[in-house]
């Protein structure tokens, strides 16, 4: 056996679609040829090799996909600021126990209090397990689908928020939106719910509220009604864990 490869010989197996073993060719060649590796255990670590590069890539897809961006992990939630939070039902959730019955999360509670971390710490976990998620806030969602200008744009768009395995919902109520909004959240939820792919979501309102975000929506009642059908619905009380680290800051001595 050879070991210098024709420079041919690495072309070929991208073009097959090999691209893990083209990239260390000279190594793999060099290893097989030291070890006296047979032509089963060549295919075998071949194999090895390709199926390790594949589940990378899609890996990285994933990542790209979900669109989670950067977050602090669970490992650095500090359990005992709120003063009220299952912590049963959102090691549930990060456990993905919720993926295979469709059943949808919603955490509730004030700013501050890492509903966002949990969120992003779940779509992490999520992708980290081989599903397809995507992150999103609900001004993002809402104003994506609000601006198609065709009725076949916002199918398309509306498609895509329905069909995504997992759909992540960040910060609804922070911001309050039209009858149209509603109605096109309503959309993607009653998609969803009828194909049973589950909502993971975060709101600082309780639901009796959620009229003040779509103050001239018919169909508020409607859309909680489904949301909550089949869901944990996690409640997080406490005071505001930045405004903690704000006032820290601010008690600190200055030179």
């Amino acid at each position: 056996m050879t070991s210098t490869p024709n420079p041919d010989l690495a072309k070929a197996l991208r073009e097959i679609g090999l691209r893990a073993l083209a990239e260390g060719l000279a190594d793999f060649v060099a290893l097989a040829t030291k070890r006296r590796l047979s032509p089963i255990q060549i295919l075998e670590e071949i194999a090895r090799i390709e199926a390790l590069e594949r589940a990378r890539r899609s890996l990285e897809r994933r990542q790209n996909r979900c669109k989670v961006g950067a977050f602090k992990p669970m490992a650095d939630f500090d359990w005992s600021w709120p003063t009220a939070i299952d912590r049963t039902l959102v090691e549930r959730a990060l456990a993905l126990g919720f993926v295979p019955s469709g059943d949808n999360i919603i955490l509730v509670g004030a700013h501050g209090l890492g509903k966002t971390m949990i969120l992003q710490n779940i779509a992490h976990q999520a992708v980290i397990e081989g599903h397809v998620a995507l992150f999103v806030t609900a001004a993002r969602l809402l104003n994506h689908l609000g601006a198609c200008d065709s009725s076949r744009a916002l199918e398309l768009r509306l498609k895509r928020y329905a069909q995504v395995p997992i759909l992540f919902i960040d910060e609804l109520g922070y911001l309050s939106y039209d009858s149209r909004a509603a109605d096109l959240l309503f959309e993607v939820v009653s998609r969803r719910h009828a194909t049973r792919k589950p909502i993971v979501l975060s709101t600082n309102l309780a639901f009796k509220d959620w009229a003040t975000v779509f103050p001239h929506a018919t169909c508020t009642v409607a859309l909680v009604d489904r949301l909550t059908h089949r869901a944990d619905i996690i409640r997080i009380t406490g005071e505001s864990w930045r405004k903690k680290e704000a006032q820290e800051r601010q008690n600190q001595p200055h030179d």
